[in-house]
């Protein structure tokens, strides 16, 4: 059987000589045996884009064997443990827990609207996924936009015609959405949905082992990708957190940690030191480094963003959980540092297109290119939940993972009420998940369930 993420493809082994490089290990000495099993006769490749050989997935095997404990080069300037206790070690000084003074009925309001936002965040960049920028503008072109103004289903007068060539991932995207009345499942979602039914099955002191655990026992291996189809089917090998993040997987540092996070950051209003623990239990039983830290900044910000009105300010304590000389602070620091000097949205979106390219998988789906574009999202968004949705997804790479976690950001930030109707509306408070016993659900059932386990855990930290 060949499927994507189960068998190798000569851009596998691109994905993996990258992340190497990146992570500053000293490769002159596999070289010679990336190229040789790029331009032998594996390589030769079927209509999919498979090698026709099968020897040459035990070859890549054996060579992503062989890279596992590769020295690190001289001169590299980053510093980027994975464990907690060394991530922890390497941040800045700075308070872990912040007081809230709010009434329930607002905690609720916001969480509901943190999740609300995010499915709608997510809804609204599900059929651009994979659109490059090219096709975006073409398609905006064709009603006379500049910017997103609405569902893309949903322009004035679309018709089939418009769609052709928006979306080589998803054939009829947008058009095949118009009929939506519901939100549909999503890796995006689902994985927000899971990391709650993990809370309550295993408690606060849940383990990247328990973790596992249930994703074996309630989701089907094909429900996931990249970084989290490789641990899966390392679970399944017998291999375990933490070497199931490191073995034979070359999306270790992609953005699926950073998708998993917004949870813990509802659960631990407040507490953004134990959101981004969390976030690290469930992170690194399939990412590493900077596909850690991503989770950690998106958790630890979802936690003081309860009515926070500074985005630098929210955007600032998030990296203050993730050490300080990684790649991903200094990915995130550029992005204020442009904002503070008044660069222009549209300039900034330049910046990202000239810093990472859009049709290099690794660039597309790494947690740095997207992180800086979940910051972009969050600074241009003038305080405003529609233009920090549209603004994010109109910059491309990882659509609708950037817009659901600027989303839900921005509503928990905002409260409901600052969610409009014409977003929020065409899902009918109704929600499809991947999840044993989410399968149709109310969201606002899921956030009500997210609020008393957030009271939950206050009670049992005060006892």
């Amino acid at each position: 059987m060949k499927n994507m993420w189960l068998d190798w493809r000569p851009e596998d082994l691109r994905t993996l000589g990258e992340q190497l490089c990146d992570e500053g290990c000293e490769i002159q000495t596999v070289e010679h045996e990336f190229l040789r099993l790029q331009l032998s006769k594996y390589a030769k490749m079927d209509a999919g884009g498979y090698p026709l050989d099968a020897g040459f997935q035990e070859e890549v095997n054996k060579l992503m064997d062989k890279c596992q404990n590769l020295p690190m080069r001289f001169g590299y300037r980053y510093f980027e443990p994975s464990e907690l206790k060394a991530i922890k070690d390497e941040r800045r000084p700075g308070p872990r827990v912040f007081p809230r003074h709010h009434s329930e009925a607002e905690i609720f309001d916001h969480i509901l609207a943190a999740w609300l936002g995010r499915c709608v965040g997510c809804l609204l960049g599900k059929p651009s996924e994979g659109t490059r920028r090219a096709g975006m503008q073409k398609f905006l072109d064709r009603f006379d936009l500049k910017e997103i103004t609405d569902y893309f289903w949903r322009m004035p007068g679309l018709t089939k015609e418009d769609c052709e060539g928006f979306n080589p991932w998803q054939g009829e995207a947008p058009w095949g959405y118009r009929n939506i009345d519901f939100y549909i499942g999503d890796d995006d979602t689902n994985f927000t949905v899971m990391a709650m039914a993990i809370f309550k099955q295993y408690g606060l002191n849940f383990t990247p082992s328990n973790v596992a655990e249930f994703w074996l026992a309630n989701m089907p291996h094909m429900a996931t990708c990249t970084a989290e189809r490789v641990a899966y089917r390392n679970f399944l090998n017998g291999i375990s957190p933490p070497l199931s993040a490191t073995v034979r997987n070359p999306y270790r540092e992609w953005i699926g940690g950073q998708i998993r996070a917004d949870f813990f950051g509802y659960v631990a209003l407040g507490r953004p030191e134990l959101a981004a623990e969390m976030a690290w239990r469930d992170a690194s039983i399939s990412h590493v480094k900077n596909g850690i830290y991503g989770a950690m900044w998106v958790a630890a910000m979802l936690s003081m963003a309860m009515g926070e009105t500074d985005v630098r300010r929210l955007i600032e304590i998030g990296l203050s959980q993730v050490p300080e000389a990684s790649r991903f602070v200094k990915a995130i620091r550029e992005i204020l540092t442009l904002h503070k000097a008044g660069v222009t949205y549209t300039e900034m979106v330049d910046y990202i297109h000239r810093r990472w390219d859009e049709n290099n998988a690794h660039h597309w789906c790494h947690v740095i290119s997207n992180a800086q574009i979940v910051a972009i999202g969050l600074l241009y968004s003038e305080g405003d939940y529609e233009k920090a949705i549209t603004r994010t997804v109109l910059c491309c790479f990882d659509t609708d993972c950037n817009g659901a976690t600027v989303g839900s950001i921005m509503g928990m930030m905002l409260g409901s009420k600052a969610l409009p109707e014409k977003w929020t509306g065409i899902m009918n408070d109704t929600m499809h998940a991947d999840v044993k016993g989410y399968d149709k659900v109310k969201i606002s059932a899921v956030a009500e369930e997210m609020f008393q386990l957030h009271l939950k855990l206050e009670e049992t930290l005060k006892s």
